[in-house]
């Protein structure tokens, strides 16, 4: 058997720990990147929660923090008042190819169009435009080392999303939605309740 010199075992010995532990950490924690380099239009970059701060003070629909706590399901309440995001793929609307209009989860306005809606293949609702441009707030997003665009409910101030520049014709945009900030009702309900209300800014194109 061939004798290994006396300071090669214990160097062998060394680099087998630091190979291990090297292994387990990167087990244990995702490379950085993969939070921070995200670019519009990848899916992390649609998924990752929004921290910006919504000015509730013009909303026409106002609740205490627990009473929207008791009008919502947990989720709804997390995602559209606490600006959080619901998982790609698991959620209602992803994959509805129903006709209809999206309303927002907070109040009853209509916020997007069936007919807007398109596979954007990120595993959350996307639209191209909302209904009216005038029920959707703006603000910009800084958060996790990136510039997005979060998108809002203007009546009610719901958190429902970002805004990229990466959609099909005729906007250019994608709107990716959350699911759990929108509920939905089909096109013959949708044409009554205009009806009925008769708002201005309604329209069954």
């Amino acid at each position: 058997m061939e004798k290994w010199p006396f300071f090669i075992l214990p160097l062998i010995a060394v680099a087998a720990v630091l190979a291990a532990d090297s292994k387990m950490k990167s087990a244990k924690t995702p490379p950085a990147k993969d939070a921070l380099e995200c670019k519009p239009g990848e899916i992390s970059a649609c998924g990752l929660p929004s921290k910006v701060v919504i000015d509730m003070s013009k909303n026409k629909v106002k609740h205490t923090d627990a009473e929207w706590r008791a009008l919502l399901t947990p989720e709804q309440y997390q995602v559209s008042r606490r600006q959080g995001t619901e998982p790609p793929f698991r959620n209602a609307y992803w994959d509805n190819h129903e006709d209809g209009v999206y309303f927002s989860v907070g109040s009853d306005t209509p916020l997007f169009d069936s007919r807007d809606k398109f596979d954007s293949g990120t595993g959350w609702p996307s639209f191209t435009k909302p209904i009216e441009k005038a029920l959707v707030g703006a603000t910009t997003d800084s958060s996790f080392g990136m510039t997005r665009v979060e998108v809002h409910s203007k009546v009610d101030g719901g958190h429902l999303g970002h805004v990229f520049d990466d959609g099909p014709a005729p906007t250019g945009q994608r709107y990716c939605i959350n699911s759990a900030s929108l509920k939905f009702m089909p096109r013959a309900e949708y044409a009554a309740w205009v009806a009925k209300n008769s708002p201005a800014v309604a329209s069954t194109k």
